[in-house]
């Protein structure tokens, strides 16, 4: 018996599958308790909310007292600084592959815009159509178009313009940022990157040089116009878990080439149209519902869902009944 529950274990160890391009469970829920032993995060508790919430004089946000955003690492140094009188910046992201952001992608930019207005701090946010053009084999005009209409719906999010500045990669790549690329690159071996990353000997060299690109907006010297002077402006970044391994490597490298740690503040995702075992996500249209869809395009997306559901349920208790498994209290073969 024990030895078949620790077998057990382990086929859903190795069902659960998050990466920074992939989320699936295998079937079942995301293990997110799991998820912070695997990579090392810590749980947000209590303590640190009722503490963002003297800081700021205001309630805590709804995502913070529902354990939307369950997990980080330093977000109480972070706080400790604030308190001490030491401001800093907010960095996220987007990569744009879609249209439009579903409702998975608002969930980092509406609690970002809760961190700039209750801290009122600035914001870097990062359009990676340099990575979408590599990872989705889309042209270099596409995935800078999409960059532009996805800096639609971020702009829409009410971030203060005063204390907000949006990048792409395409656009923006170069002088100091470029210079932070290259010193994190050194620091980082292949066999490092793909056993952090999971590259395989198929993947470009495209993959495998990208997440340095993705680390540096932690450093404020990736932003001499808006920094200059402060090298040591600490930077906090709110994301899904999934972006956990880029940041991994970015704290691992930091200290070597002479810059403070980013820390994180970590979300569970939004879950897809078909159930908790996989992420929303632009790459299945039929898995969100997108900021600009209409309230017709949102009843077709659940009614199929829930109709698919239940002709699942149908078909599998049929399966069972059809090999005698159990006798079927309804007669699904008139």
């Amino acid at each position: 018996m024990a030895e078949e529950k620790e077998t057990n274990k382990s086929i859903e160890e190795e069902e659960q599958v998050v990466t920074p391009w992939e989320v699936a469970s295998g079937g079942g829920k995301i293990d997110y308790d799991k998820l912070i032993s695997k990579f090392g995060c810590q749980k947000l508790d209590s303590n640190l909310i009722n503490r963002v919430e003297k800081l700021t004089s205001r309630p805590p946000h709804v995502f913070l007292r529902r354990g939307v955003f369950f997990a980080h690492r330093d977000f109480n140094e972070i706080l400790d600084s604030y308190q001490k009188g030491d401001k800093f910046y907010l960095y996220t992201g987007r990569g744009p592959s879609s249209e439009a952001l579903h409702l998975g992608h608002l969930i980092p930019f509406m609690f970002t815009k809760y961190l700039q207005d209750a801290f009122k701090v600035p914001l870097v946010i990062q359009l990676t159509d340099d990575e979408k053009c590599m990872w989705k084999n889309l042209s270099v005009e596409e995935s800078k178009r999409l960059a532009r209409e996805n800096a639609k719906d971020i702009i829409a999010c009410g971030f203060d313009i005063t204390r907000t500045f949006i990048f792409s990669d395409f656009g923006y790549l170069g002088g100091a940022f470029y210079e932070n690329v290259v010193r994190v690159a050194r620091c980082v071996s292949f066999n490092q990157v793909r056993g952090i990353f999971g590259f395989s000997p198929e993947d470009h060299i495209g993959k495998i040089g990208f997440p340095p690109v993705q680390a540096v907006p932690s450093f404020p010297t990736s932003f001499p116009h808006l920094f200059s002077g402060r090298d040591n402006l600490r930077c906090l970044i709110p994301c899904a878990i999934d972006q956990d391994p880029y940041f991994r490597m970015t704290r691992d490298v930091a200290p070597r080439i002479g810059y403070q740690k980013p820390a994180l503040i970590e979300s569970l995702f939004f879950p897809a149209l078909q159930g908790e075992s996989g992420k929303m996500s632009a790459s299945d249209p039929n898995s969100a519902i997108y900021v600009t869809d209409s309230k017709n395009d949102i009843k077709k997306k659940v009614y199929f869902q829930i109709f698919y559901a239940c002709m699942l349920i149908m078909f599998k208790i049929s399966i069972l009944d059809k090999f005698g498994f159990f006798k079927c209290p309804v007669n699904l073969h008139p």
